[in-house]
């Protein structure tokens, strides 16, 4: 008899419809869907989500083994179960007295939060239907098969099909839920491409699994911004929030020091004050080294021919090493300016004043092209206390600075760097 019901619910589920029959509508004609956010207790989450959590919506979340997508999402799942109600969080990987057990040494606790292991996809969905949570979490999708397919947990098949189902059930059900998804070598999330495209939103927790900062990246999003990040720090006690990133960037900086830079970076909507660092040693090899961490290798090795040929910096007998401080990767071209002085300041054993930040792009013809969104990044300097920023003269701020922090503006990196060098 229980196995009639369930086949009963899973027909019931099946002949669901998604969307009503509709019609060709001029735009002007459609009605504007605001997508009610619910927001908790955990802004960096949150600031990612574009502002919280949009009801029916899809989230992948990926990152490497033990970087703390589980605890993270658990946390979530606890603070999400006392704002919206029940919460079911499946787990494929864990038994439900591992995942308590884990709750229970990060203090959390929610009437309404729901444990089960489970790797059957119809028995998730029968659970779903019969508990009607507001938030399904499952871990991972690559631990769940369906048995309406042949083939192992974690094949191509499997979880195309297991994730088409649980994003069908988010749309027909209202129900929000979390996927969590394994990464491949390369760092991006294994299985078919189309899980991707499947969802609506797709997370990242990066970090070093022995480092205590993990940033969580939105890198697509169909409800708000890309891009943007939230900043943690593990600890006994799960995922802490980190208020103020730019002032941990910058804790254990060492003022004076040759072949440092502070840069105000990008990361969504946020900006951010990074320190650069850069060594430079004789080389002691035919061919110099060029090793790079946070940055893109190729970009370094275009930085490296421009400051030879434009700022006269003989750098062919140097190894040269790069670092962006905190674990943070930049990509925008903002950042190459103050890559360039970090490496200047490390061969002519000369520091950037640090109470300077410098932004700008660098051209092949040694020029400064402007950067975007310059106000918002002289704020964020400003409110830690820097008193100069050094910047392209053809940047457009459309306002005053703030107070205290005078713009330096320069046209080319030779003039740039005897700016911050002094020579």
């Amino acid at each position: 008899m229980e196995e009639v019901a369930a086949w009963e619910r899973r027909q019931a589920y099946s002949s669901l419809p998604l969307l009503p029959h509709s019609q060709p509508q001029r735009l002007s004609e459609v009605p504007t869907a605001e997508a009610g956010r619910v927001s908790f207790p955990m802004a960096e989450f949150c600031r990612v989500l574009g502002g919280g959590l949009v009801p029916g919506s899809a989230i992948l979340l990926g990152g490497d083994p033990g970087i703390g997508k589980s605890t993270l999402l658990l946390q979530v799942g606890v603070l999400l179960a006392q704002e919206l109600g029940r919460t079911l969080y499946v787990s494929g990987e864990e038994s439900a007295q591992q995942v308590k057990g884990r709750a229970q040494r990060l203090g959390l606790s929610a009437e309404e939060f729901y444990l089960l292991s489970e790797t059957s996809l119809e028995r998730i969905l029968d659970e779903a239907q019969e508990l009607e949570p507001k938030l399904l979490i499952v871990d991972s999708i690559q631990a769940i098969r369906s048995d309406e397919l042949p083939g192992s947990a974690g094949t191509v098949a499997q979880v195309r099909e297991c994730a088409s189902q649980l994003v069908r059930l988010a749309k027909a059900k209202d129900l929000s839920v979390f996927v969590v998804g394994h990464v491949t070598k390369a760092g991006a999330i294994a299985g078919p491409r189309v899980l991707e495209h499947m969802v609506d939103t797709v997370l990242y927790l990066q970090g070093e699994r022995f480092q205590t900062y993990r940033l969580l990246r939105s890198v697509k999003n169909r409800f708000g911004p890309t891009d943007e990040i939230g900043v943690f720090e593990m600890g006994p006690q799960g995922m802490r929030e980190v208020a103020n990133p730019s002032q941990l960037f910058l804790a254990e900086r060492m003022p004076w020091t040759p072949g440092s830079a502070v840069v105000v970076a990008l990361e969504g909507t946020r900006p951010l004050l990074v320190e650069i660092q850069a060594l430079t040693t004789t080389a002691s090899l035919e061919h110099p080294r060029r090793r790079v961490s946070g940055l893109d290798f190729n970009r370094l090795l275009l930085l490296l021919a421009v400051l030879s040929k434009r700022a006269g910096i003989r750098l062919s007998d140097k190894d040269v090493y790069v670092n962006v401080v905190g674990g943070l990767r930049l990509n925008e071209p903002a950042v190459d300016l103050s890559v360039a002085a970090a490496i200047a300041s490390s061969v002519r054993n000369d520091p950037v004043p640090p109470d300077m930040v410098i932004i700008g792009e660098v051209g092949l013809l040694g020029e400064l092209r402007a950067v975007g969104q310059a106000q918002r990044r002289l704020q964020e300097a400003g409110q830690l206390g820097f008193q100069r920023c050094l910047m392209p003269q053809s940047t457009r701020t459309g306002e005053a600075p703030p107070k205290g922090l005078e713009v330096i503006g320069v046209q080319s990196l030779r003039e740039a760097l005897e700016v911050a060098l002094g020579k």
